[in-house]
């Protein structure tokens, strides 16, 4: 198995960032890499909880990414597991920390169990691009 780890620093506090990322109507704002825009967002933010998010692509195809959260520790970490909802195959593991420093927050997402280096690749450019999404949305709100 696979692991990638993408890490981007923010001008934001961790609670704002945990919020943003733990909140559907925060998350749809910034989530998704570019030309892809997130539809709907159901998060049950609690250990055992599930969350699932929607992804629109330019072609108008929606894939749902599932899982069930396992750590919840605000403001500082997450970790869930990560399955597109339409394929059969192993389940994927995230873990998202938080780490303040002054007024900037180091975001370091932990991608595991990956089972193919092309799809790690793909998960590395979805990674940082929903980084960048989430730093324009938390630093200007956008």
């Amino acid at each position: 198995m696979i692991t990638l780890v993408v890490r981007r620093k923010i001008s934001a506090a961790p609670e704002r960032l945990f919020d943003a990322w733990t909140r559907p109507e925060e998350l749809q704002k910034w989530w998704g890499p570019r030309g892809v825009i997130c539809v709907a967002a159901q998060v049950d933010l609690r250990v055992g909880g599930l969350y699932r998010i929607a992804n629109q692509f330019p072609d108008g195809k929606v894939i749902w990414i599932t899982g069930e959260f396992e750590i919840i520790e605000r403001p500082s970490r997450l970790a869930y597991t990560w399955k597109l909802e339409s394929q059969a195959g192993p389940v994927e593991r995230v873990m998202v920390t938080f780490k303040g420093s002054g007024t900037n927050t180091e975001v370091v997402v932990r991608h595991e169990r990956i089972a193919e280096v092309l799809v790690r690749e793909r998960h590395e450019q979805g990674w940082r691009a929903r980084l960048s999404g989430l730093a324009a949305y938390a630093e200007t709100g956008l």
